[in-house]
């Protein structure tokens, strides 16, 4: 079978190739890719290349497929494992292999990408259970399940404690206060959103933003009016025009300070007003992973002792973890898609993964099957006036409100055939 794929080759090495793909094995599935988002840790990789703790050495030799947030068809099944897989199914892919190795689909395999027409999962990840089914037809949203599931994972696994009590209380504090700090950017929206409509039993959720576009938008995916109908008082705070925003925010909190908080951003100043605003047994969750290997930033180690305030940080999420993402779309609880603002065939990628460093879009939605550069989901009304397709996806776009959709999908898919 032949793929189209990108592939890291070194540092800010990426290339697109074409090639043949070997016979699968007899505990091996051959997959087609239809959707795969894109991930800041792909750029981190990309950054860092065999210096990366996922990416072996010999990248020249063996170039390694990029992607990992993915789901397609499964076109082909071993010979050992077709008790358990069909072909013509659909599949998403739980990347997080929990290997001691560390390695993973999209950093560390020649033939286990996402950003690819066709792939290969090998057994490894087979026997991990990371193949799960999809019932549904929309394939963005399952692509962003893995995001998704990071997400829920985070919110897992802070956990508060009560004094003299040596077993910890797991997940975010119910009928507490949370605060989002920078989360305009993809993963904050779907942690506003999962707070929101998760059932979480929150009773205060403050989110902050310092770019005015992001906030707005923030504003118009998840009004604070929803936000009340279900019993929770959301407040958006633009950052920028705040003279002391640890004043504000414990204002905000009634002098209490917050009992979680999640960091969105690699960024001392945000880390160190985190730290300043926990209340008593305060959690705070650094959910943005640096690339520094040294990043270190000031702590008030007196409220860690006298307060009880403490520190998680996670990557990436467990199987049941992704198995709750998948349920909560599908009951229509979460829509992941509000995270998408931009959408692309397999040729944009390169120029894509390496403009993270400077973007402030949310999440890209990858169709390797397409031709189309990457396009923001209101530029297709521009290109419309000279493409009748743009025109058309602009008007399902714009038909459930400016959000990325299983119609507009469906079209391209259709209509961008590479």
């Amino acid at each position: 079978m032949k793929t189209k794929a990108v592939a890291l080759y070194g540092k800010k090495d990426l290339r697109v190739r074409e090639f043949d793909l070997p016979e699968i094995g007899e505990e091996e599935l051959l997959v087609e890719v239809v959707s795969d988002t894109a991930c800041l840790s792909t750029l981190k990789a990309t950054l860092l290349a065999e210096e990366h703790k996922r990416v072996p050495d010999n990248l020249m030799e063996h170039p390694v497929m990029i992607g990992h947030e993915f789901g397609g068809y499964i076109r082909k099944v071993g010979k050992k494992i077709q008790d358990q897989f069909t072909e013509g199914d659909k599949f998403v892919l739980q990347p997080a292999m929990g290997l001691e190795s560390g390695y993973s689909a999209g950093y560390s395999y020649e033939y286990f990408g996402g950003n690819a027409t066709y792939c290969i999962i090998p057994k490894v990840a087979i026997d991990l259970g990371c193949v799960l089914p999809y019932n549904k037809n929309y394939f963005a949203n399952g692509s962003l399940a893995e995001p998704m599931s990071t997400i829920i994972g985070a919110f897992n696994a802070n956990y508060h404690t009560r004094p003299y009590v040596y077993t910890h209380e797991m997940g975010v504090k119910k009928g507490g206060q949370l605060a989002l700090l920078g989360c305009g950017g993809p993963m904050g929206i779907g942690a506003l959103d999962y707070a929101v409509n998760g059932d979480l039993g929150i009773q205060r959720i403050v989110a902050t933003e310092i770019d005015e576009g992001r906030l707005n938008r923030l504003k118009k995916l998840i009004p604070p009016e929803v936000a009340k109908d279900k019993g929770i008082d959301l407040v958006y705070v633009d950052a920028s025009k705040s003279d002391d925003q640890i004043k504000d925010l414990m204002t905000l909190s009634e002098g209490k300070g917050f009992d979680d908080v999640f960091v969105f951003a690699a960024v001392e100043p945000l880390l160190v007003l985190g730290d300043s605003i926990l209340g008593n047994d305060g959690c705070l969750n650094f959910f943005a992973g640096p690339t520094d290997k040294q990043f270190k930033v000031p702590v008030n180690l007196y409220n860690v002792h006298y307060a009880s305030t403490h520190f998680v940080g996670t990557s990436g999420g467990s199987t049941d973890d992704m198995r709750k993402s998948l349920e909560l779309t599908e009951e229509g609880k979460i829509n992941p898609s509000i995270m998408i603002t931009h959408v692309g065939g397999l040729e944009s990628v390169p120029d894509m993964i390496l403009g993270m460093q400077d973007s402030l879009a949310g999440k890209n939605a990858i169709y390797p099957g397409v031709s189309l550069e990457l396009t923001a989901l209101e530029e297709f009304r521009e290109k419309g006036k000279e493409d009748k397709r743009c025109k058309e996806l602009y008007s399902l776009i714009k038909k459930h409100d400016g959000i990325w959709n299983e119609e507009a999908e469906q079209y391209l898919l259709t209509h961008f055939t590479d």
